[in-house]
C-alpha cells in the first residue's frame, strides 16, 4: 500500500458516521460572523491587494487596506449592532496600538478577540520554532494587556502554518484554532503535548479569496452565504453543524459589498426556521462541546 505523507493530526472520519448531538436549546446549526480586522506595513512585506501593486511604494494599495481601520470596521460593527448579532475578531496586535478605538468598540460589544499575529504582511509559517512561540506569546500576552483576557483562539495571518503550529498552539494556552478548513464539525487535534480543536473555517464563504481571488462581486458573495446557509441548514437535521461567515474591513467594508452583506444576514436572523440556529461566538461552541460526554465530539 502507498503510504503519502500525512500530518498525524486527527485520522479520516465520515461526517455521517458520527455521534450525533445538539447545541444549546436544541438548536442544530451554529453560526458565528468572523471579522478580520488586519494592519500592514507601508510599502514592505505582504499584503492584500485590489489591483495590480505600483512599483516601489505604493500609497494607493495601503490606503485601500486603511480604509478598512478607517471606515469600514465601523460600519460592519454598526451592521452588527442593528442585528444584535455578536461576532468574533481576528485581529492583528499592531492594530491595538495603531488604532485603539477599534480595540475599545469591539469590548463594548462584549464580543471575542481571537489571535491573527501581529500583522498580516509576515507569515508565522516561514519562521524557526522557538521564534514563532515567542511570536505566539506576544500575541497572547498582547491581546491580554489591553482586553484583560488572553486569547483561546487562533487564525493565523494568511492561514500560514509551520510543521509545529498545533503543538505551539497547545503549548501556549490556545483551546482553538481556525487554520484547518477540512470540516463542518469542530474536531480534535493530536498536539505533542495534548490536543487542540480544530473550529471549521471557510475558505468558500470568505470574501477574501471570492472578491479579490476568484473576483465575484459582492452581490455574487452574498447569495453563496445564503445558499450555503439554507443547504446547511438542511443538512443540520442529520448533523449538527458550524457555518463560519468570514469578512474583511477593507472588502465588504464598502458601502455597495455592505449593501449586499445586509441583506444576507438580514436573512439569516429573519428567517423562519431562526430557531433551529444558534448565533454566536466560537469560544462558546468550544465551551459547549466540553459539557458532551468524552468521544462525542471525534
Amino acid at each position: 500500500m502507498l503510504e503519502l505523507p500525512h500530518h498525524g493530526r486527527y485520522p479520516y472520519s465520515a461526517i455521517t458516521q458520527r455521534p450525533d448531538y445538539s447545541w444549546p436549546e436544541g438548536k442544530r446549526l451554529a453560526i458565528y460572523l468572523a471579522l478580520n480586522i488586519e494592519h500592514f506595513a507601508f510599502g514592505e512585506g505582504l499584503g492584500h491587494a485590489m489591483t495590480n501593486t505600483l512599483p516601489g511604494i505604493d500609497p494607493r494599495t495601503f490606503a485601500w487596506r486603511d480604509y478598512g481601520n478607517r471606515v469600514g470596521v465601523w460600519r460592519l460593527l454598526e451592521l452588527l449592532d442593528d442585528l444584535q448579532a455578536p461576532a468574533c475578531h481576528l485581529m492583528n496586535t499592531t492594530v491595538m496600538d495603531y488604532a485603539p478605538a477599534i480595540t475599545e468598540a469591539i469590548m463594548a460589544r462584549g464580543d471575542e478577540f481571537i489571535g491573527h499575529g501581529r500583522t498580516n504582511a509576515e507569515r508565522q509559517g516561514q519562521l524557526w520554532e522557538a521564534d514563532e512561540k515567542r511570536l505566539l506569546e506576544e500575541v497572547r500576552d498582547k491581546i491580554k494587556h489591553h482586553t484583560g483576557r488572553a486569547p483561546r483562539g487562533w487564525m493565523g495571518p494568511w492561514m500560514s502554518q509551520s510543521r509545529v503550529t498545533p503543538d505551539l498552539l497547545q503549548e501556549t494556552g490556545f483551546d482553538f484554532e481556525m487554520d484547518w478548513p477540512g470540516d463542518d464539525q469542530p474536531i480534535w487535534m493530536k498536539t505533542r503535548q495534548g490536543r487542540l480543536l480544530s473550529m471549521p473555517y471557510s475558505l468558500e464563504i470568505n470574501d477574501s479569496p471570492q472578491i479579490i481571488v476568484r473576483h465575484h462581486t459582492g452581490e455574487d458573495f452574498a447569495t453563496m452565504i445564503v445558499h450555503q446557509f439554507e443547504e446547511m441548514l438542511r443538512q443540520s437535521e442529520r448533523q449538527p453543524l458550524v457555518l463560519g461567515i468570514a469578512l474583511h474591513t477593507m472588502i465588504v467594508g464598502q458601502p455597495y459589498r455592505l449593501y449586499a452583506l445586509r441583506k444576507a444576514l438580514e436573512h439569516i436572523v429573519n428567517h423562519p426556521q431562526a430557531d433551529k440556529v444558534w448565533l454566536t461566538r466560537p469560544g462558546e461552541i468550544y465551551d459547549h462541546l466540553l459539557t458532551l460526554p468524552e468521544g462525542t465530539v471525534v
